[in-house]
């Protein structure tokens, strides 16, 4: 099969449920691999953007966890152990993939990937017995484990456990996030699960990544969990047809193809918070063909929001709050029509509402 962008484009907006055609927050497809807390009330933000308008944006039964890349995301409560079996490391040479930059450090003090996700697990899970702030955590997690786990900070001139570690085995430790309080804090999962001692496999994670983002490839993947190719090429799963997309090899779970070949129509108007889901695939290129665009809306720190209008993604908008209002002053790629701009203007109220706020004022840089 052979499609162009556009179709994927069109597959992916439906994928995400951005049509609004679900009722209630849990059902939301998106939350099969969770949304991103990237603060401000981003996951409420992506919520709005795909429930009807006036829909309940509380939902008990979601919580903050961190997983992929050990950032914190929205997901089911009655997901959470499964995600935690299934993105335990594979073995030694994922999880040292998964720690990044640290992972250098912990195989020159010759501490092996997997006793370092277990030892930190465990010493977190043992930390965290109530609510506590997250610097207290990480005090004392660091204390608990030897000196190879941590390093000098120069900032603060502290010793601390390495960031990617201790975020990275959060899911694993059951420990939920409340990133809203200040300073964030953590505290333990109620009934939560015991520490995985084998990964489970992470093909599931795969496929829901493939099915909301694919047509998509194996280093595209990995890039999302966190690992590189050779392993995700192991976490391959079954049930996959091979799609080209404008060229390129790429693939779909088998029973997603009618819905590439059957995409609706993406005629809608959208504001998508800073790391919404749709902005999590890892082929930012065929998002958004143009370099330039692409440095705007993905930043080393402090991403803006994309304005998704008709298909594609036509600008970037961000927020001043204050108690009362939001001022949401959007930047346009291209000349916006007057239909576009009005559809901005009442995609800013469901941000407004999304953010607890009565009222929004909407400019254009």
């Amino acid at each position: 099969m052979d499609v162009d962008r556009t179709q994927v484009l069109a597959y992916r907006i439906a994928a995400h449920g951005l049509h609004r055609e679900t009722a209630h927050p849990v059902d939301l497809p998106v939350l099969d691999l969770g949304i991103q807390d990237a603060g401000a009330s981003s996951p409420r933000v992506a919520m709005a953007s795909r429930l009807p308008a006036g829909a309940d944006l509380a939902d008990s039964s979601l919580t903050t966890v961190w997983t992929f890349r050990g950032a914190p995301h929205v997901v089911r409560r009655a997901d959470v152990a499964g995600m935690a079996a299934q993105l335990w490391p594979r073995g030694d040479a994922d999880a040292i993939a998964r720690l990044g930059g640290a992972g250098t450090e912990f195989t020159n003090a010759g501490i092996a990937g997997l006793t370092a996700f277990t030892a930190g697990a465990e010493a977190m899970r043992a930390v965290v017995d109530r609510e506590k702030t997250r610097g207290d955590v990480s005090t004392e997690v660091t204390a608990r484990l030897p000196a190879g786990y941590s390093y000098d900070c120069r900032t603060c001139q502290a010793t601390h456990v390495y960031g990617s570690l201790f975020q990275l085995v959060g899911l694993a430790a059951g420990v939920e996030v409340h990133g809203q309080s200040r300073p964030t804090t953590l505290s333990p999962l109620p009934r939560r699960h015991p520490v995985p001692r084998k990964s489970v496999g992470a093909g599931p994670l795969v496929t829901a990544y493939l099915r909301l983002h694919g047509p998509a490839g194996k280093a595209d993947a990995a890039a999302f969990l966190g690992t590189n190719r050779t392993e995700a090429a192991a976490m391959w799963p079954d049930g996959l047809r091979e799609v080209t997309v404008d060229g390129r090899a790429a693939y779909l779970p088998e029973d997603a193809i009618t819905a590439l070949r059957d995409a609706p129509d993406p005629r809608l108007v959208r504001l998508l918070p800073p790391f919404d889901p749709l902005l999590q695939s890892r082929d930012r290129d065929l998002l958004v063909p143009d370099a330039g665009r692409r440095k705007e809306l993905w930043r080393p720190i402090g991403n803006p929001g994309a304005v998704l209008a008709d298909g594609e993604i036509v600008g970037a908008w961000r927020t001043k709050a204050t108690a009362r209002k939001i001022t949401i002053t959007v930047t346009p790629f291209q000349r916006l029509t007057k239909t576009i701009t009005a559809a901005i203007e009442a995609e800013a109220e469901q941000v407004a509402r999304a953010r607890g706020v009565g009222d929004a004022v909407v400019g254009f840089a």
